[in-house]
């Protein structure tokens, strides 16, 4: 059974992102994935000293990202780009947790499309030698997108859902054969 993870770049109590998530999941396990929510409000993540290993509950979160096929990363836009939190979670991951990996990208905003926080978050899955889908999900104007925590337009909605699905259709695929210059991709 594929088995994927959500990682919520959002530590506020009503979030639309994690809302978002959670519709990404739910369509994920209709098409048969075993599903798990990270919500990193639950995690104690302090910024990541690279000197020190499995600072707070890194080593947990980290498990769970790498034992995952699939992961969703939602992400509110805040100054045109994903979250500090978000950010700081996936520098306590490495290639161990996103090599040949699919990841799926979700973005909210408050006001227009958050596609620069999506560029943002592809950029850095690339860097981690991820396998980013090309389908994503955008939701702008938030406060105005959700009704009772459901998504009020059904083609956002769909969207959505389609995220959700396509990281189970993917969740297994082969990663491309090494190139000349993929050892060149090596953190400092």
């Amino acid at each position: 059974m594929v088995t994927v993870v959500a990682i919520s770049g959002s530590l506020r109590a009503h979030s639309y992102t994690r809302l978002a998530l959670r519709r990404a999941l739910d369509a994920a396990a209709d098409a048969g994935a075993e599903t798990d929510l990270l919500d990193l409000r639950s995690f104690d993540l302090p910024p990541l000293n690279p000197d020190v290993d499995d600072q707070g509950d890194s080593a947990a979160f980290t498990r769970r990202v790498r034992e995952a096929d699939a992961v969703l990363l939602g992400t509110p836009m805040y100054h045109g780009s994903y979250s500090g939190v978000l950010k700081n979670a996936l520098d306590h991951c490495g290639f161990d947790e996103f090599e040949g990996k699919t990841v799926g990208l979700l973005g909210v905003a408050g006001g227009a499309f958050p596609i620069t926080a999506l560029e943002h978050l592809r950029s850095v899955c690339r860097a981690l030698d991820a396998w980013v889908l090309p389908h994503q999900a955008a939701i702008p104007h938030a406060s105005s997108a959700f009704d009772d925590d459901s998504l009020v337009d059904d083609r956002l909605d769909a969207r959505v859902a389609t995220l959700g699905r396509r990281v189970v259709e993917y969740a297994n695929i082969e990663p491309d054969p090494a190139t000349f210059e993929s050892d060149q991709n090596v953190g400092g």
